[in-house]
């Protein structure tokens, strides 16, 4: 077998893994680059195989920079199947389309000044209609169930507890008589979800392909990260301000709505009435979906989740532009958790443009802020800024609460990997170039005789 690593080294996206056999060429992911102009310019570059000759493609999980090149794929001719666990299929539904509406109008935007600029138009990276063609392709399959690719390659799903739904790959593949395994992590939880059930281990494997998005720290904050939150809502409230919390809306949203419904079941009767009486808006179309997703799925939820999982009286879903625009009109106290988490498009962005200059507005982030996000621009304390074409001086109060991160941690990457025995050679990917190489000492002074290899973009290697 060899494996080419053509997406997610020595950044945290576009993940995508080629795989060649004797028999058989597909991929684990397909993600979109998202981040930087120059990360998000190799989402055109040309990839290094025929799409057409691919067999098959296996999604770890929905989230865009592991499945956003899909339509892309599939728009170049790629016919075969998308295997994925079913929550996997429909949030990459929802989120495949949103993608390519977002595609479409950044386009529109850049072709209008192209226009003005005496150049000729660019199309998008890919269209709505062309992620519905492709969500067509998805093939959903339970954990745990075995699934042949040929009778010289088996594959199954394991719970990796990132996302709802999402998985580990375990890869069994028959050369010359001998049976071997490449176990592909995906994106690895930290066990601290309340929604989702812990990471799952694998007992056994030659090989392993192992994000290390966190691999050199340990998330602080976990045991307090919501009750800090309600004390910054209840601080807002006192002084008859709004609360923005930036999400994501696939999620890191579910699973704050939950947080906070739990919170009021422990508090004093006195703070739960208090905290009763402050409307919170979940102001994302893409979110609204994901609760029905998640709401259908419980069974890849932990044990004992009904489905009224997310009822309060006080959670509003705003279902339209006018509902919007409203609560930019509405100066009186409120929460409102809007995407996108970094900033950088979406409804909350116009949420920012209106409540960023009053005094009594709290922005909190519970989330990464990339180094050229609006969001980073906002922690860091920038002001003014250019919001939707207007220049708005920054006066709110500006919070960041660390705990919430949906990605193991270094000590929870460190107990998977101690978890496989047998492993011959272990690949680190999905971080940072400086947090990939400190992840790989950590994992040498644990295991010094492990061969590890941190793969740069476009190197391929042979699996012996």
């Amino acid at each position: 077998m060899q494996i080419s690593f053509l997406g997610a080294s020595g950044c945290v996206t576009g993940s995508m893994y080629y795989i060649e056999t004797n028999e058989q060429k597909g991929l684990i992911d397909c993600g979109q680059y998202q981040g930087s102009p120059i990360e998000e310019k190799l989402n055109f570059s040309k990839l290094p195989f025929d799409v057409r000759n691919l067999d098959f493609i296996i999604l770890t999980h929905a989230h865009i920079d592991h499945t956003g090149r899909l339509p892309l794929l599939v728009k170049n001719g790629f016919k075969g199947r998308v295997f994925c666990t079913y929550p996997t299929k429909a949030l990459t539904e929802i989120l495949l389309r949103d993608s390519g509406k977002i595609h479409e109008a950044d386009t529109a935007w850049d072709n209008k000044k192209r226009v003005r600029a005496g150049l000729p138009k660019v199309a998008p990276l890919y269209t709505e209609d062309d992620a519905i063609i492709a969500s067509q392709y998805l093939y959903p399959l339970k954990y745990e169930q075995t699934f042949e690719l040929n009778s010289h390659l088996l594959c199954r799903f394991v719970d990796a507890g990132h996302l709802l739904g999402s998985a580990s790959v375990v890869m069994s593949f028959k050369e010359n008589d001998v049976w071997k395994t490449i176990t592909f992590s995906g994106d690895l939880g930290n066990n601290t979800n309340p929604l989702l059930k812990p990471t799952q281990t694998v007992d056994q494997s030659d090989y392993v392909v192992m994000e290390s998005t966190y691999g050199n720290q340990n998330h602080e904050g976990v045991t307090s990260r919501i009750s800090r939150l309600m004390a910054i809502v209840k601080e807002a409230f006192a002084s008859k301000g709004t609360v923005i919390i930036p999400s994501f809306a696939i999620g890191r949203t579910q699973s704050l709505v939950f947080e906070i419904k739990e919170y009021l079941k422990q508090v004093s009767d006195d703070e739960a009435a208090v905290l009763s009486k402050i409307p919170i808006y979940i102001d994302s179309p893409l979110s609204l979906e994901a609760f029905n997703i998640y709401k259908e799925h419980l069974d890849y939820m932990r044990d004992g989740l009904t489905s009224d999982l997310f009822d309060m009286p006080q959670l509003k879903f705003v279902k339209t532009i006018e509902g919007s625009i409203a609560l930019n009109r509405d100066t009186s106290p409120k929460v409102i958790i809007s995407a996108s988490g970094m900033c950088d498009a979406g409804r909350v962005l116009h949420h920012l443009k209106h409540y960023l200059w009053r005094e009594n507005t709290h922005i909190v982030f519970i989330g990464f802020q990339a180094e050229t996000s609006m969001g980073r621009k906002i922690q860091e304390g920038q002001s003014p800024l250019h919001i939707l074409g207007e220049t708005i001086a920054v006066r709110a109060q500006i919070h960041s609460i660390s705990g919430f991160s949906g990605h193991a941690d270094q000590d929870h990457l460190l107990k998977w990997r101690q978890q496989i025995k047998g492993v011959k050679t272990l690949f680190i990917t999905h971080g940072e170039p400086a947090v990939s190489d400190a992840f790989a000492e950590i994992l040498l002074m644990d295991d010094p005789n492990l061969d590890i290899i941190v793969p740069a973009l476009d190197t391929s290697f042979t699996l012996e």
